[in-house]
């Protein structure tokens, strides 16, 4: 079969926050082939990409993971690319950039895969995921089937899709770009580079994005910013001092770290704004393991 696994796999060299303890199996396809088998054959295994979007309980994870880091296949033809679920975005940005094609320049930052950007329908600089995508191959986990979707069916909106509502998994999707002047596209991505390099940590602080997303009309991070989070300490876990949305791991934090100074950043926004923010980055953990951790992600779900 065309894939590695590996028992009690330490996941967090694999995530952006360098956090995360050990999953029981690790599997890495190297075929969509071998990536179908494995969504068919393992029971509710937990399918992870570029790690850049996640925090991963340091407890570790009692199950199966499926890591797509080997399924990077792409090709582009006239203003169409398609891509596997494992492709890095900041590749696929450089390569719709050599073909002079735009719609991709957002994506030159991210530290994620498409797989993930599609999950969420990554978005910035006034581009989005949806603006180019045109179909996509799922793998439905409860069917145990392939479902090809168009860009309605993925009922896109901001920073959602249809994905996050049922149990799908990306295969692949393809994409329609633009054709534009080469010199305008490398022009957009530098500022965009630059826009980041401004905003945002660097992975050399280890970070998974945006902690909560924007509520409707107003900025997470605005709002953080007058509640007066930054510099906000717990354990190895900050709120980074350049921008109030952002944790950084500063030395060796832990998931219960994160989630602690997470739930103070939510209290004094709820307490000053009456507004209740909404994780954007996705917690992965097996349930029960530790019940402060469920305590703490449970109270900003609004499930407790």
């Amino acid at each position: 079969m065309e894939y590695e696994v590996i028992e009690n796999y330490e996941l967090k060299k694999h995530t952006t926050f360098k956090i995360g303890g050990c999953a029981k199996r690790a599997f890495f396809p190297q075929t969509k082939e071998a990536f179908i088998e494995l969504l068919k054959e393992l029971p509710n295994p937990i399918v992870l990409g570029g790690c850049s979007n996640v925090l991963i309980s340091s407890e570790g994870i009692d199950a199966d993971v499926i890591l797509t880091t080997k399924l990077n296949n792409f090709s582009i033809e006239n203003n169409k690319i398609f891509a596997q679920c494992g492709v890095k975005a900041p590749m696929l940005s450089k390569e719709a950039e050599s073909k002079s094609l735009s719609g991709m320049e957002f994506m030159i930052g991210f530290p994620g895969s498409i797989g993930g950007a599609v999950f969420m329908n990554a978005s910035a600089h006034s581009q989005a995921i949806s603006d180019t995508f045109l179909s996509c191959h799922i793998f439905d986990t409860e069917k145990k089937e392939i479902l090809e979707l168009n860009k309605e069916e993925m009922n896109f909106s901001y920073r959602t899709s249809v994905m996050q509502k049922k149990p799908y998994i990306l295969i692949d999707a393809t994409f329609e770009l633009r054709p534009d002047d080469k010199n305008e596209i490398t022009s957009i991505m530098n500022r965009n580079l630059e826009f980041r390099k401004d905003r945002q940590p660097n992975l050399t602080l280890p970070n998974t994005g945006s902690i909560f997303r924007n509520p409707p009309n107003d900025s997470a991070g605005r709002l953080l910013e007058k509640a007066g989070v930054k510099g906000l300490k717990q354990g190895g876990a900050e709120v980074w001092t350049g921008h109030a949305n952002f944790i950084v791991n500063t030395n060796n934090a832990t998931s219960t770290d994160v989630l602690i100074l997470m739930n103070k950043m939510y209290n004094e926004v709820k307490e000053k704004y009456t507004i209740e923010l909404v994780p954007e980055v996705k917690f992965i953990r097996t349930i029960g393991v530790s019940k402060t951790e469920d305590e703490l992600w449970d109270t900003m779900l609004n499930k407790k």
